[in-house]
């Protein structure tokens, strides 16, 4: 069975920085696409990167790019998001996710296996 565990979370001021990790085991992790996506109170959750499952392509939402970073060790079955210059509007669950199915790098209806989440909060 496959599982993801997230952590790293926590609350940072304005203008600060946070590394998110997610340890991916019961599957082989060099198969699998990875991504990372966010949900904030009453909203739907919404797509913030992606890795691809060899090459390391990586995809960012508009709204993180040049402040996110997403990256993978797959000696380590783990994937990263670096998150610097954090605002309030990042507020938010972030969940990673994996897929070895094809679909939508950005759509989370193309991920096989989600995490449980880490909360991030960021005070203005």
């Amino acid at each position: 069975q496959v599982r993801l565990v997230e952590s790293g979370g926590g609350l940072v001021q304005t203008g600060g920085s946070l590394r998110l990790s997610c340890v991916v085991s019961g599957g082989t992790f060099s198969n699998y696409g990875l991504g990372w996506f966010r949900q904030a109170p009453g909203k739907e959750r919404e797509f913030v990167t992606a890795i691809s499952l060899s090459v390391g392509i990586t995809y960012y939402a508009d709204s993180v790019k040049g402040r996110f970073t997403i990256s993978r060790d797959n000696a380590k079955n783990t994937v990263y998001l670096q998150m610097n210059s954090l605002k309030p509007e990042d507020t938010a669950v972030y969940f990673c996710a994996a897929r070895y199915t094809s679909g939508s790098y950005s759509s989370p209806r193309a991920y096989n296996y989600w995490g449980q989440g880490t909360q991030v909060t960021v005070s203005s």
